[in-house]
């Protein structure tokens, strides 16, 4: 058996990509909240289950990044379905506001965090922190920011999942293939930082 251990953020990065993608299609207007339980399923079984166990697998690389990054993202997902599943997605008028603008600040703090990392992975950060703001704002009553935050939602689902791509279509091949752009010196282990 060999001693390497396998790189799991594009596993990560796939579920977020495509369990992002689906919400924000409704978000976006593409689709109606009649259309939310495929959503959830996704939730709970690839964008909750698979960045919860890319979180759990990155612990033993020492990657403490990566195992915030996704096991907290992994509970948002399962978080978001439970409540729609459970609750009917129903809350007080403004409280959905602020669960998405502090899940805006901790990706704000997340993003600060991937600047040692590569600019594919800076992007969905940057990318994501801007969907919950735009998102927290459409929950409050600002009109037409859900709908915004959902075509940024996309951006940020197409960012993660050439993201991931990357990672796997890099490493098979042992050389960039799809360029992340590294900044400086690269750091061992972490999201998009596989070569």
């Amino acid at each position: 058996m060999s001693g390497k251990l396998a790189n799991p953020a594009p596993l990560g990065l796939a579920g977020f990509a495509f369990t992002t993608w689906m919400l924000s299609m409704i978000n976006a207007g593409w689709y109606t909240a009649d259309d939310i339980g495929l959503v959830l399923a996704l939730a709970f079984a690839y964008g909750g289950l698979a960045q919860l166990v890319a979180g759990v697998l990155e612990y033993p690389r020492g990657n403490t990044f990566g195992t915030v990054a996704f096991f907290s993202y992994g509970a948002f997902w399962v978080s978001l379905a439970l409540f729609f599943h459970l609750f009917d997605g129903r809350a007080t008028s403004g409280f959905l506001g602020w669960y998405l603008l502090v899940w805006g600040v901790f990706t704000f703090y997340m993003w600060l965090g991937t600047f040692r990392l590569n600019m594919a992975v800076q992007l969905v950060f940057l990318a994501l922190w801007v969907t919950f703001v735009l998102l927290a704002l459409g929950s409050f009553g600002v009109e037409g920011f859900t709908t915004i935050g959902g075509y940024v939602g996309l951006v940020t689902a197409i960012i993660a999942f050439y993201t991931s791509a990357a990672e796997v279509i890099n490493e098979v091949n042992g050389r960039e293939v799809l360029p992340v752009r590294p900044f400086g010196r690269r750091e061992a282990g972490g999201p998009g930082v596989a070569a």
